[in-house]
């Protein structure tokens, strides 16, 4: 007997996407990619999913990782030169992200993307009592904030209303991809399934640290899954960092 419907073809890659704007692949600085060599390959592995650009973000995190925009831009030289040995033009450039605490300087000096857009995460523990502050100064000093992963932040889990109230001050919010997956929990899955029905999120990455990560995020694209969760959603990667 013939169907009348047919099934949709599987999007089984991420091109429509494009842009990857939060990815810890700059070597040795965090707890991202330990070397060139790993950064390269996670590179080669995103590029065969379909991104074709890469902003990298490693932790600013003064207890744990105390970067700077020396030890930074020294890690993304250092990349570019394996990838230039390895025959490999990729569009890769650096930012950081910022983790907002006691430390947390507002400043000019900041590592931003272009046109001052920056990535901000709290503690997953609790929210930053001075977090409507930090945001104001931010904004007042001409940066519009990313903060990364609202999903994640488990103190949100049970005050959706606080998501409401950052996205009123203007707070764009950035979704982890894997976090669709269920790879960091039941109630993260939740809470990212709450923002993107609420149409509250901006952009997505793929906050990549390693090739667990890699592992995870190549079978949710190579399936169609991704694609068929989120590739219709309007995120803005390719609009303002494309």
């Amino acid at each position: 007997m013939f169907s009348f419907f047919k099934r949709k073809p599987v999007v089984d890659h991420i091109e429509w996407l494009g842009v990857d704007i939060h990815a810890h692949l700059l070597p040795g600085i965090d707890d991202g990619s330990p070397d060139v060599a790993t950064s390269i390959k996670l590179i080669k592995g995103l590029q065969e999913l379909g991104f074709y650009k890469f902003i990298c973000t490693p932790h600013i995190f003064t207890e744990l990782y105390p970067n700077t925009r020396a030890t930074i831009t020294g890690a993304l030289d250092n990349l570019k030169a394996g990838l230039a040995v390895d025959g490999l033009t990729v569009d890769i450039s650096a930012a950081a992200e910022h983790m907002v605490d006691e430390t947390f300087v507002v400043g000019p000096d900041l590592m931003a993307f272009p046109g001052k857009y920056i990535l901000i995460e709290m503690s997953y523990l609790s929210e930053n009592p001075n977090i409507e502050q930090v945001i104001f100064d931010l904004q007042l000093q001409g940066y519009y904030v990313i903060l990364a992963h609202p999903e994640r932040y488990t103190f949100y889990h049970n005050n959706y209303p606080r998501f409401n109230r950052l996205k009123d001050m203007g707070v764009l919010f950035q979704l982890n991809l894997l976090s669709l997956s269920g790879y960091y929990g039941k109630g993260v899955k939740q809470a990212a399934e709450y923002l993107l029905s609420n149409r509250i999120y901006d952009v997505t990455a793929t906050d990549l640290h390693h090739e667990r990560h890699l592992k995870v995020l190549d079978q949710m694209v190579k399936s169609g899954k991704l694609y068929q969760l989120v590739g219709n959603y309007d995120f803005k990667n390719k609009q303002l960092f494309g």
